[in-house]
Order: structure tokens, then sequence, then C-alpha cells
């Protein structure tokens, strides 16, 4: 079988932006750093990551159609292209604009005393329903 040449570079190029998405979601938006343990939470990591993605792409677009490029700007810096907006400047933004919370060391103790509280509610939770499906199986034979 045989493919045209015209076909194998359109394909090329899609998937050279397709491993750009990736590398970009990866190094810039976190979706390398995921330590999800579940699939679900593997999930929901990779649909913030999408939505962040997203977000700084419509954004750029929006940018670009509201605030076209300069000719005078383009000839005082003898480039024919200026840089585009970039996820290190979103992220510089939003850091300035949303700053995080300075928690004392009571507030964090509290924070970690209710996500344990939590995640021990869960487990339990969890081993309840386990325990009930097993018995449920069991009793049905």
């Amino acid at each position: 079988m045989t493919t045209d040449l015209p076909a194998l570079a359109w394909w090329k190029c899609q998937r050279y932006f397709v491993e750009r998405s990736n590398q970009d979601a990866k190094s810039e938006f976190g979706w390398d750093e995921r330590q999800a343990q579940k699939y679900r939470a593997w999930e929901h990591h990779l649909a913030l990551t999408v939505l962040a993605s997203w977000f700084v792409s419509q954004t750029k677009y929006e940018w670009a159609q509201s605030y076209p490029r300069d000719p005078e700007l383009l000839a005082h810096w003898k480039t024919e292209v200026l840089p585009a907006l970039s996820v290190a400047n979103f992220r510089e933004r939003l850091r300035a604009v949303m700053p995080l919370k300075r928690l004392s060391v009571t507030e964090a103790t509290d924070l970690v005393i209710e996500h344990l509280t939590n995640r021990t509610r869960s487990r339990q939770s969890r081993l309840k329903k386990q325990r009930l499906i097993k018995e449920g199986a069991c009793g049905a034979t």
C-alpha cells in the first residue's frame, strides 16, 4: 500500500501540533505533575489541564483580534514577527491578581486535619460498600 506525499505531509503536520500541545500541557500546565492513584482523579487532572489550555488559547486568540500588531513596533525592533502572549505571561498575571493566601500554623494544621478526616471517612465508606457487595455476592450463592 502506498500513500501520496501530500497526505503524509498533512498527517505529519497534524501530529506535530498534537505532540506540541501535549508537550505544552506537560511543561506549562502541570500535566506531568499528576500523581493520581485512581483513574477518575487522573481524568479530573486531565480535564483541568485541558481547560487551562483552552483558556489560554481562547484568550490569546481574542487578544490577537482585539489588539493587532503595531507596524511601528515591527519597524522599531527590526523584526517580521512580534512575540505572542505565552503561558508564562498568563501565569505571572494570574499570580499577581490571585495571590495565595498566607496561612498561620493553626490554619494549616486545621486544613491538614480536615483533609485527613475526609480521607478517613471516604475510605470507611468505600470499605463498607465493598463489604456489602462481598456479603451480597456470598449470600447469593
